[in-house]
């Protein structure tokens, strides 16, 4: 096939317009898609969601608005796109099998970091782990645990799990169970365990603090002594209550009776019973 002068300057002009209209499409498209992903980033700022998630959520519209301007510059230039999109969500279906779990990471991941069980400082347990949270990422949680070890756990066992906030409300309830002898006075010891709590400059006045017998043990009458204090003063007032509570106890003349067992030994003289006295 031959092609005279006049055919392929024709050829050339088209493919010079297509490519500059290409080029065009792709440079005022990618200009409006950095201005649509900023504008999303400041709605996101004034909502106040967690800085990680803007940053990733901003990324992703850049990536779709991005994706999209490069299909239509490849169509702009006669290229099939229906085929390349096909291909394209193939590939992605296969890789969304192979990183099924990674996914549901990131699904549970971007829930946290919207609707926020907890914050970076907070005293949690959840997935059987206890500890202060030092870090909430998009595909893990990092909890920092009482003995200084660094525990990362994957966002959907977090998800899936019951999640304890220590740390979501101001005030918390300390229970504590005393237990005294059945011969000890019960009005005594619970006047002393009231002037422990009202004595501690950590206990709240309100709530009040409630004091009762809770259980008649075996070898206790337990009483159950629940001051309130602020949740970052939760292990002092646990601490000292129970300290001077012993003291105290003890000093008023009450018994603080602890598990026993009797033991009786009978001796038997095997001669004595084969021939007797």
């Amino acid at each position: 096939m031959e092609f005279n002068t006049e055919q392929l300057m024709a050829m050339g002009t088209d493919w010079a317009i297509k490519i500059v209209l290409a080029l065009l499409i792709f440079i005022i498209g990618k200009w409006i898609a950095k201005k649509i992903t900023a504008f999303t980033s400041k709605l996101l700022q004034k909502a106040e969601v967690d800085p990680t998630l803007d940053k990733f959520l901003c990324n992703i519209v850049y990536t779709i608005l991005l994706a999209a301007v490069i299909l239509a510059a490849l169509d702009s230039l006669g290229i099939p796109v229906t085929s390349l999109l096909a291909i394209l969500g193939a590939a992605g279906l296969a890789v969304g099998l192979a990183l099924k779990d990674s996914l549901g990471n990131f699904a549970a991941g971007v829930m946290l970091i919207i609707f926020r069980p907890f914050k970076q400082g907070d005293f949690v347990e959840v997935a059987g782990v206890s500890g202060v949270v030092n870090e909430i990422k998009i595909f893990s949680t990092i909890l920092t645990t009482g003995d200084n070890k660094l525990v990362i756990i994957p966002n959907g066992q977090v998800g899936a799990d019951t999640i304890t906030n220590y740390s979501a409300l101001d005030q918390r309830r300390v229970d504590l169970v005393f237990g005294v002898g059945y011969d000890d006075d019960l009005k005594v010891t619970r006047q002393v365990l009231t002037d422990i709590c009202a004595n501690h400059p950590l206990v709240l006045d309100d709530p009040a603090t409630n004091i009762f017998v809770v259980n008649l043990g075996d070898s206790s009458v337990d009483f159950a002594c629940r001051p309130w204090c602020k949740t970052s003063d939760y292990w002092k007032v646990y601490g000292d209550i129970l300290e001077t509570a012993k003291v105290e106890l003890e000093a008023a003349g009450l018994n603080i009776p602890y598990p026993q067992s009797d033991v009786h030994l009978h001796t038997q003289n095997p001669l004595k019973d084969l021939f007797g006295d």
